[in-house]
């Protein structure tokens, strides 16, 4: 196969890694552009005034990229959030139907500061929860506070936004990995987006400037306007077949399949929001949150709730 492109999943495509996504690394940067630069190729919303986009709070993995998160009730006491893709998991691509929650690791993650440079190292205390159904994100809980990440490095976690991203909205794919910057817009959303074995949800589709290649996979999509995180970056169709792993297909309400080669895609995040509770722990079973739950779980419930059969 051909060098890895973003993001969705495959293994024969990562160099130097075993069972994880194309849309991790590959060795060798792109011949032009490795280094950031912030091309202002797409406007922000009518009326309001672009933010600089930096790669402050942005992270690079072992073969994918992240980002340390909060959301609205995060406290400065609280374990920071690293975000990155459900594909770039250390513990391989979770199978469809899949749902990881609380399972101890201590992968580390190097923290970038606003112009890319080496900020320091933070470290996992565990994989808060991570899956490929319906969404492709993975949260890890870090042994540092939000407070310690700031106090020892000047750097400030980036916030999820928790409303539903808007099409037309200029964005920033900002991948920690290549320390690069992807500017475009958000063209719509798909209503399925299939590849391979797995199925997402409402996914972003990008405007075609944000080319996106292995080793982005996990990067904030950050709306430019607002400074927010609205979505994680995860694929791209790479030769426009249809449906297969490294070539997502959309599918609308009514069966019917989009091909759309070389445009990439990004799963929503405002959906972790509602999700997130007391201490910043994950709480599948909040007000509001849709995530998906583990099967054992989700079978559990099924099987105490008559109204669900």
């Amino acid at each position: 196969m051909k060098k890895p492109l973003v993001g969705a999943v495959f293994t024969a495509l990562l160099l130097g890694a075993t069972a994880l996504p194309a849309a991790a690394v590959s060795n060798e940067a792109p011949a032009s552009d490795q280094r950031a630069t912030d091309r202002s190729t797409a406007a922000a919303a009518p009326g309001t005034k672009a933010k600089a986009v930096t790669f402050a709070g942005t992270v690079a993995l072992s073969n994918c990229s992240g980002s340390v998160v909060r959301v609205p009730s995060s406290q400065p006491t609280d374990r920071a959030l690293v975000l990155s893709n459900g594909h770039c998991l250390e513990t391989g691509f979770p199978g469809p139907g899949q749902v990881i929650v609380d399972r101890p690791s201590s992968r580390s993650f190097t923290l970038l500061n606003a112009s890319g440079g080496n900020a320091g190292t933070v470290r996992a205390s565990k994989i808060a929860y991570g899956t490929m159904t319906d969404t492709d994100l993975s949260l890890y809980e870090l042994t540092s506070t939000y407070r310690d990440i700031e106090s020892r490095f000047g750097i400030k976690a980036l916030d999820l936004d928790a409303a539903h991203p808007q099409a037309g909205r200029a964005i920033t794919v900002a991948s920690g990995y290549w320390k690069r910057m992807y500017k475009c817009n958000i063209d719509g959303f798909a209503y399925r987006l299939k590849e391979g074995r797995w199925t997402w949800k409402d996914s972003v589709r990008y405007t075609s400037p944000c080319q996106v290649i292995g080793g982005t996979s996990g990067s904030p999509v950050i709306d430019d306007a607002t400074g927010k995180v609205v979505a994680v970056n995860n694929t791209i169709n790479e030769s426009g077949q249809r449906c297969t792993d490294n070539n997502p297909c959309e599918v609308d309400e009514n069966g019917n399949v989009t091909v759309r080669r070389s445009i990439g895609y990004a799963q929503q995040t405002y959906t972790v929001v509602p999700c997130v509770g007391t201490g910043n722990k994950i709480d599948l079973n909040r007000p509001g949150c849709t995530l998906p739950k583990p099967a054992v779980a989700a079978a559990e419930q099924h099987h105490r709730s008559p109204a669900l059969r």
